[in-house]
């Protein structure tokens, strides 16, 4: 089987060396297509690809007519909203991600900006510490598991709210479990946001739920900017000069931030809660081994759409 590596953000080399001999291993060939230009390079390229492993790629309705042979295709990363899941489920075609492979390197970035933040940057006037904080874990999934680990060193106190998770997983992490969102902005200074994009989810976060948070409000999201009301968030933070918003990708009114609010906000660049070497090996081996898997025995474990 051909398995595609089709990635405009390409892997690091070891990465590609270490998906390489999965793949080879499992008796399949490698082709790569690295820092493509348009749609139709990656359209010729999947042509006659059983399989294809992408990173942030877009994955549409045309690509999928494109790829006659694809069966399946994985994003290396825990999100898979650049997947096309009805196109994918329409072709038979199976769509997985690679949960928990990023979590880490998400959590380390979310307390680097955290203390980033909390030292004003480090500009040499004095700061807070994070120490004796109380830290609130919307969605305790991976990454959310990573926070509390984390947290626990700094020695903050954590609650979390997940209607989908057991509370009894959350307090064997040493997390408060809490039963509604608004008691959970309540009770926390520090809210880190790990919920996914969709229908429910998206503007969701807004002053409704800012309005709650205790005086020194931080809210840092390493989850996708769509979940954000950013009009609302501006709203609240011009009626609230204590409250900053640490954000893993800028807003689309960032502007407005930079104008109003200097001092109170840190945007990275680009997304790169996953950008480390580890983080990048991990996903993207994770990947070349759930596609061995699907193929050996039919294993689709990490399958994000429905049959058809």
């Amino acid at each position: 089987m051909k398995i595609l590596v089709a990635t405009d953000k390409p892997f690091a080399p070891v990465a590609i060396t270490q998906i390489r001999e999965v793949a080879e291993k499992g008796g399949h060939t490698l082709v790569l297509l690295e820092k493509y230009k348009t749609p139709q390079e990656l359209h010729d390229a999947a042509a006659d690809a059983d399989a294809m492993i992408v990173r942030s790629d877009i994955i549409d309705a045309a690509v999928i007519a494109a790829a006659p042979k694809l069966r399946i295709v994985v994003r290396a990363g825990a999100g898979y909203d650049n997947l096309d899941l009805n196109a994918c489920t329409a072709s038979k075609v199976v769509a997985m991600n690679t949960p928990g492979q990023n979590s880490n390197a998400v959590a380390e970035l979310a307390f680097g900006m955290m203390v980033y933040s909390a030292r004003g940057g480090f500009d040499g006037k004095t700061g807070s510490e994070l120490y004796g904080k109380s830290l609130g874990i919307h969605a305790f999934g991976n990454v959310g598991k990573c926070m509390a680990r984390i947290a626990s060193g700094f020695g903050m106190k954590c609650y979390a709210f997940d209607p989908f998770v057991d509370g009894k997983v959350m307090l064997d992490a040493g997390v408060t479990p809490v039963k509604t969102l608004e008691e959970l902005y309540s009770a926390c200074q520090y809210i880190s946001l790990h919920i996914p994009a969709n229908d429910k989810t998206k503007n969701s976060i807004g002053e409704n739920l800012l309005s709650l948070m205790p005086h020194g409000a931080v809210l840092v999201n390493t989850a996708r900017k769509e979940v954000i009301n950013e009009a609302s968030v501006i709203e609240i933070m011009e009626k609230r000069s204590d409250m900053k918003y640490l954000s893993d990708i800028a807003p689309d009114n960032a502007d407005i931030f930079a104008a109003r609010f200097p001092g109170r906000f840190f945007f990275t660049p680009k997304k790169m809660g996953a950008q480390t070497e580890e983080a990048n090996i991990n996903s993207g081996v994770a990947a070349a081994r759930q596609i061995v898997a699907f193929f050996a025995t039919g294993d689709e474990t990490f399958r994000v759409n429905k049959p058809k």
